[in-house]
């Protein structure tokens, strides 16, 4: 009976003289449960909307003024061309124009030296 020797519990480990703490796993609701329950909900909102289509007045949508659209319209030109901008060039194109940029900075900008022995 070699088996019994090597027992081993599956659950958790209880200390003596300290009570059940009272913490325990919420169960995991089925799928089953679960479209049950939203079947039941689309059932009641239809009957709810049903009866109060004929009640309820039909809610205007929002409706932008002559300004909002024109601002709008040019934000959308404005990013369109900014993208054509930035997609125009390849990388190397803007690697070569960030070097001349900085050839054309001052001496002021440069990293001064840290090393005192030369």
């Amino acid at each position: 009976m070699a088996g019994d020797e090597y027992f081993a519990s599956k659950g958790s480990l209880k200390l003596k003289g300290v009570s059940d703490t009272g913490l325990k796993k919420k169960k995991k609701k089925k799928k089953k449960d679960l479209e049950k329950q939203m079947e039941a909900s689309i059932r009641r909102e239809e009957e709810v909307t049903s009866d109060d289509e004929k009640e309820t007045p039909v809610l205007a949508e929002r409706r932008h003024t002559e300004a909002e659209r024109r601002f709008k319209e040019r934000q959308r030109k404005m990013e369109a061309d900014r993208i054509l901008k930035k997609a125009n060039k390849t990388h190397k194109e803007k690697v070569e124009e960030f070097n001349r940029h900085l050839d054309s900075l001052t001496e002021h900008f440069d990293i001064p030296k840290v090393s005192w022995t030369k």
